[in-house]
């Protein structure tokens, strides 16, 4: 019995001596886990978007305004940081010659003599690319038409003047532009509103944030639609349940067809017609009124080609003599200033038209352009509009556009110096006016 209780504790040390030898080379005991810490909900944003500064200071403050009154307008938090936190200050709107460089008056439109601003437009390079999409997208424009009653030779003319088919839609960030525009300040109203556009346009899923690319002033993809323009009449033309002016070309077709029908279009019509004039017409009937055909007729109007005028049913047009009585001549119809709603510039809307029928293979003016005369240049142009008013000419503001106000004033002055009236602006002109006594001030006891 002894025996046996003395063995019994020693094969208990022996057991007890290997656990502790298993336990060391197996490392320190294990310590018991503990519970997990439930983490404290973030806390949402608030107050003012802390922005890191664009370096420009009138564009940081410009932004940190923008941004209380979008977020407070109802403009998600989130959306109004993306579209304003990367802007940065572009040469073109707010560099040392920004004025000089977005002025309507620095403009092709605007700048050049009419014959140069067509040289692009109605170059053989623009007009081949028309009648090439004109092929390839056959189908797809005779359904257009069908649906928005817009010729096709239109909405070829306005996709190649925006964008040349699509070649080039812009390199710029619509947000960015805009904010450009609005920090520069002279269309700043105009600016928010459209980058209050751009927001509803993310907003709705019509577009994510990535994908606002546009020209220098905020204008999208092929056919250039502001935001606004975009909201009010961009099409899902080819049924992806997408209205994507950016990649779709049937789909941008059809938003400037779905535009320009809203507009005004009337399919069939003409936008002008080249016309004869008798030797002794009366150019002061170029005056920017619109008059009945049979009026016309009764002057001695005539289509340049012979016959009859075609008109589709129109009963009014206006006459326009763009460079001049020495110039070609049109009847200008209600199309030609449906154009004018893309852009407002006469010689924007007659290249539209004249392309468009370059297109379809009828060229024009078959009248020569008057290359000999030295039209004004746009400082030539304020001095102009400057010396008009001070001889009692209603030119309206000096800002080197010879706009319709400018040339009936040019008008007017030519009729007192028993000049033809068609109030073309040119070197002589400008010389005759300077040489003509001001007017005496009115209202003086």
């Amino acid at each position: 019995m002894m025996f046996a209780s003395l063995a019994r504790p020693k094969w208990m040390l022996t057991a007890a001596i290997c656990g502790l030898l298993a336990s060391c080379a197996n490392g320190p005991p294990s310590v018991p886990s503990q519970k997990p810490q439930i983490g404290r909900p973030s806390v949402p944003e608030t107050g003012p978007i802390v922005f890191k500064s664009s370096g420009n200071p009138e564009m940081d403050l410009w932004r940190a305004d923008f941004a209380d009154r979008a977020m407070g307008a109802g403009h998600p938090r989130a959306l109004v940081k993306s579209l304003l936190e990367n802007i940065r200050p572009l040469p073109l709107w707010l560099g040392n010659k920004v004025e000089a460089a977005t002025a309507p008056s620095s403009q092709a439109e605007f700048a050049k003599p009419i014959w140069d601003y067509l040289k692009v437009p109605m170059g053989e390079t623009r007009i081949s690319g028309g009648q090439a999409k004109l092929a390839a997208l056959g189908p797809t424009l005779s359904a257009i038409e069908a649906r928005y009653g817009v010729d096709r030779q239109v909405l070829l003319a306005i996709w190649g003047m925006e964008t040349s088919y699509g070649g080039f839609k812009g390199t710029d960030d619509a947000p960015n532009a805009l904010a450009n525009m609005a920090t520069e300040g002279r269309r700043r109203t105009f600016a928010e509103t459209e980058l209050y556009a751009l927001m509803t346009i993310v907003e709705r899923g019509y577009a994510r944030r990535d994908q606002l690319g546009s020209g220098w002033a905020g204008a999208m993809g092929h056919t250039q639609f502001m935001p606004s323009t975009y909201i009010a009449h961009a099409e899902d033309f080819d049924g992806d349940g997408k209205r994507d002016v950016w990649k779709s070309e049937a789909d941008a077709l059809a938003s400037a067809a779905n535009y320009l029908a809203r507009s005004g279009y009337v399919k069939g019509q003409p936008w002008g017609l080249e016309v004869r004039l008798p030797a002794d017409f009366d150019y002061g009937l170029s005056d920017g009124n619109e008059r009945r055909m049979e009026t016309w007729v009764a002057a001695g109007l005539a289509p340049i080609t012979g016959g009859a005028f075609e008109t589709g049913g129109a009963e009014y047009a206006e006459l326009w003599v763009p460079a001049g009585h020495a110039g070609p001549k049109y009847l200008l119809f209600k199309n030609f200033n449906v154009f004018k709603t893309y852009n407002r510039a006469d010689s924007y809307a007659f290249a539209v038209g004249l392309s468009g029928d370059a297109i379809m293979g009828k060229r024009g003016p078959l009248t020569p352009w008057p290359t000999h005369l030295s039209p004004l240049t746009v400082s030539e142009i304020r001095e102009l509009q400057l010396a008009l008013v001070a001889r009692g000419f209603d030119a309206g503001t000096a800002d080197g556009i010879a706009g319709r106000r400018t040339r009936l004033a040019v008008q007017a002055f030519q009729k007192t110096q028993g000049q033809i009236a068609d109030g073309y602006p040119t070197q002589q002109v400008l010389v005759m006016l300077q040489a003509a006594p001001i007017a005496a001030p009115t209202g003086l006891n």
